[in-house]
């Protein structure tokens, strides 16, 4: 029995909140990799790079997800096939374009905000202040990666 000061009820419904989130962070950590090792053109290395710091961190942020569920004492999702049922990021059709590669990525950081803000309310109503805290704080890095992508699509 856990007595963290939340409801099963209401811990359940943050966990579900929580586990379409790592769905979307996974993917999004897929998409970003593949993009990494198949980039080319005249941006290769600026762009081979920064999705190699994105990959990395969005690797991080999938394990303090899935152990906020986890503190929830619920399940983690963590294969494909759940993660495709839960996740609103769509997959690649081949090997897109690089201007297309970062045209995704920044929606892919988009869809995983509008994630993130959906579970907001779950975790105020339950006063979860630790839920709460990571999805602030995981909002404030994917608003300012989809910035910093957006920024690359700026015609000169």
């Amino acid at each position: 029995m856990v007595d963290i000061g939340i409801s099963e009820k209401d811990r359940k419904k943050i966990a579900e909140g929580l586990s379409r989130f790592l769905a979307d962070t996974y993917t999004l950590y897929l998409k970003t990799h593949y993009f990494h090792w198949n980039v080319t053109g005249p941006q290769f290395r600026t762009l081979h790079l920064m999705f190699e710091e994105q990959y990395n961190e969005l690797w991080t942020a999938v394990d303090q997800i899935a152990e906020r569920i986890r503190s929830l004492d619920f399940h983690a999702p963590g294969t494909y096939s759940e993660f495709s049922k839960l996740t609103s990021i769509t997959e690649s059709n081949g090997v897109p374009h690089a201007q297309d590669m970062i045209k995704e990525l920044v929606a892919g950081h988009e869809a995983v905000v509008r994630t993130a803000r959906s579970v907001f309310p779950a975790a105020e109503k339950a006063s979860d202040e630790a839920t709460a805290d990571l999805l602030t704080q995981r909002l404030q890095i994917h608003e300012k990666t989809a910035w910093m992508l957006r920024s690359l699509l700026e015609k000169p």
